[in-house]
Parts: structure tokens; sequence; C-alpha cells
């Protein structure tokens, strides 16, 4: 999720364990902690223009690092308040702080590998969006509430609401799961594979990719008191063979694409005008193909070039218009 719910949901647990006398300094290393696990975004290379692919959300993001990440954070913090705080103190606000990153970040459809080194599996809940206000902005207002009262019952409250809000997120999920089988039965189709993710900043509007076949539907789904339907696109599944038929399999961009697919969790498309193989999870309109990310691919690059990254994620007025429509209903009908 973005920086600002992070570091809030860490300050928020880690007062939990505070006195009144430092609910602000535990609050700020709560805050520190649970920013802490991105630091992995740093791992980038020059002439590998994926390798932050594989190590954002990896190994500082699993649930086997944290008692590590947290005596980091503690080590680097406690020299800075080591006269009013024991280290012990410092560890255990540093260790409710980072700990709530991965579980966090395993909430939205990115991807997170929670049980690494054992598994590379990218753990996707998709319960929320990787940003949304109305997650965060009650949890700001009552971890700053508890810091201007010195009163550890506010942290409590916004523990509270986090998990009310992720536990709603889940029965939105289920609701717009349901919506989404019965649109691809009424189209006549067996969905082989579908996935579901909230849209930007709510959990009404939700993105729906099934697989029929060679071919990916896009459609959003409005989960509100019934559930309506947003009709969108398909485009069909990335095939060598037919996208990129003189790529050799053997040179580094078709390595490339395969570590694509990993993280894309094999909902890979591809965009002829572009020559662009795309990540058909993420757009910038729920029910749309039209693509946030993906690997340009050229076939006349020598063999040990690797595939250049591409990313296109302008919102213009008419887009942000057309998405606040479907978010209110008037783009979308009764499933039929």
């Amino acid at each position: 999720m973005d920086p600002i719910t992070q570091g809030t949901v860490g300050a928020a647990f880690a007062q939990s364990t505070a006195n009144k006398n430092n609910i602000l300094r535990i609050g700020v290393i709560g805050f520190l902690a649970g920013l802490a696990p991105d630091l992995d975004v740093l791992i980038r290379s020059s002439n590998d223009p994926i390798l932050f692919l594989e190590y954002h959300r990896q190994f500082s993001h699993s649930l086997f690092f944290i008692p590590f990440g947290s005596l980091i954070v503690a080590l680097l913090i406690f020299p800075l308040v080591k006269k009013s705080m024991s280290l012990k103190t410092v560890y255990i606000a540093s260790f409710l702080g980072y700990a709530t990153h991965g579980l966090l970040d395993a909430c939205t459809s990115y991807g997170t590998q929670l049980f690494w080194p054992f598994s590379n599996e990218r753990v996707t809940w998709n319960n929320i969006s990787i940003v949304d206000p109305l997650f965060t902005i009650p949890i700001l207002i009552l971890v700053g509430t508890a810091i201007k009262t010195r009163k550890r019952l506010f942290s409590f409250f916004a523990i509270g609401w986090a998990a009310f809000y992720l536990s709603l997120g889940f029965v939105q999920y289920e609701r717009a799961l349901s919506a989404a089988n019965e649109l691809a039965e009424s189209r006549g189709h067996n969905a082989e594979r579908l996935t579901l993710k909230p849209s930007f900043g709510n959990l009404i509007l939700w993105k729906s990719i099934y697989q029929h076949e060679q071919t990916f539907y896009v459609d959003a789904i409005r989960a509100v008191q019934s559930s309506t339907v947003c009709l969108g696109e398909s485009i069909k599944i990335f095939n060598y063979q037919q996208h990129l038929p003189g790529l050799d399999k053997e040179s580094q961009q078709a390595e490339d694409v395969e570590r694509f697919r990993w993280f894309s969790q094999d909902y890979l498309g591809f965009d002829d005008e572009k020559n662009l193989v795309t990540d058909v999870r993420y757009s910038m309109l729920p029910n749309q193909i039209e693509p946030m990310w993906g690997l340009v691919i050229d076939d006349q690059r020598d063999i040990n070039e690797h595939a250049i990254w591409w990313t296109g994620r302008d919102l213009d007025q008419s887009q942000l218009g057309l998405f606040k429509e479907m978010l209110s209903g008037k783009k979308c009908r009764n499933r039929s």
C-alpha cells in the first residue's frame, strides 16, 4: 500500500503498547518500522530494468524476516532514544510496526512473497485498493488523537477500524465474485480463471478479469445493495507464436517475458500497436484493457539485451469522468 498508510497502521499497532509518557515516540518508531520493508525499492539495476519487480515485496516483506527486519530498525533507532527507552521497548514497537507491512500489502492485488524463502508465491487477497483514503484517513486521525490526548485507547480504535474495513473488503470481494461468475455464465463462458481487484480508492467498484478459452474478459462490477455490471473489453492471451513469432526463445527478452509472467500471475496480454507484453490486471479504468505497464519487445535487439520497461499511468479528465460515472452507477446496468 502507499507509504502513508503503511506508516500510519504501523504507528497504531506500536502505540497499543505505549504509555502516556512515550506514546508519541512509540508512534514515530512504529511509523518508521511500518515504512522500512519498502526500502527494497532501492534494489534496482540500470542494466536489468525489471529487477525491481523480483525484489519488491520479497524478502523484506516475508513473515519469516519480521524478527530480523524489526531488529535492524530497532538497532538503528535505539541510539537516538536510549536515554528515554530501553532496547526491548524500541524492539517491541519496531516489531509491531514492521509486522503490519507485509500483511497489509498482501491485502492488495500487487502480490507479496509472504512465505519467502520457502515459496516465491505472490500472495494477493485483493480486499483493498493500493490507495484507499477511506481506510487511511480515519486511522491517521485516531493515531493523531492518541498522541494529542496521550491515550492509547484511540490506537485500539484505529486498529479496530483497520480490521473492520479489511473485513468489509472480503465481504465486498465475495459479492463481486458472485456477480462476475454470473456474468461469465450469462455469456455462455466457462471462467477458467477469475481475478477481482478493487478499483482505485474504494470498495464499491471492482475490476473483474476472467479467462475463457484463449481470451481474457475485463469488466467492472459495482457492488452496493445489488450488483451491477459496467461492461468492458476483451483481449487475447499472450502467445509467442501469434504475437512474437520472430522472438528467439533463448534470448534475454524471452527470459524477461517469463519473469514478467511470474510477476503478473500469468495475466499477460499483448498490445500490437506498441509491441508490448502487458499485465492485464492493471489499467486506469476497471473495465478497460489499456495497460499501465509492460515490456516493449524488439526481436531485432541483440540476444543478450533486456526488454524495455514501459509505463503509462496518466489519467485524463475524460477517463476521470468515466470513472466517476461508473462509481456512481451511471455507466453500469443490472446483470442479464
